[in-house]
């Protein structure tokens, strides 16, 4: 068996114009929600054998976060530069070199490619990954070069507006109407 973790990176931020595209750093809901999201994966018992991600600012400090919430060595996080400007086929290109030895692995890319992989991979109805989403598969193989949805099964699919919403379901039982402190909903 062979478990994927897809995961696009967490909202990054676009206040700074002299930064080149590669050097976005996350924004401030992209740093609380990428550990969210680790702390979402260690509750699900999720063991991560290796975590790969894009070389962009963004997506690694995005995997970095969700590294510590799981306990994850970082000296053993990878990157791959090859990630940032890969399309869907690429990713999967990269994914079917990884040694057999890793079971687990997260991939942490960008959009549209990793929503198109985990669309393409899917057994199951997947739509576009908002940012910090992360999507899960098992593959009934043994080796990467084997991976393909016709082996494959969805295990979850899941984004920080699960929490975000329980957490607004909980502050109305509070009489907090106003929820002015909540950053705008787009992507």
């Amino acid at each position: 068996m062979r478990t994927l973790y897809l995961m696009r990176h967490a909202k990054s931020s676009w206040d700074y114009p002299e930064l080149s595209d590669h050097d976005r750093p996350l924004n401030a809901r992209g740093r609380r929600d990428a550990p969210l999201m680790g702390r979402q994966l260690l509750s699900r018992d999720v063991s991560i054998d290796l975590i790969l991600s894009s070389t962009a600012v963004r997506a690694l400090t995005t995997a970095t976060l969700v590294a510590r919430e799981l306990n994850y060595d970082l000296e053993k996080l990878q990157t791959d530069p090859e990630i940032y400007r890969a399309d869907q086929k690429g990713l999967l290109h990269i994914i079917k070199q990884v040694p057999d030895s890793i079971e687990c692995l997260m991939l942490v890319a960008h959009n549209y490619p990793i929503s198109e992989l985990a669309i393409k991979l899917s057994p199951e109805g997947i739509i576009e990954m908002p940012t910090a989403a992360v999507v899960a598969l098992e593959f009934n193989c043994d080796s990467w070069l084997d991976i393909g949805p016709h082996n494959a099964r969805l295990l979850f699919f899941d984004f920080p507006k699960n929490y975000k919403n329980k957490k607004k379901d909980k502050d109305k039982g509070k009489g907090d109407k106003g929820h002015k402190d909540r950053e705008p909903d787009e992507e």
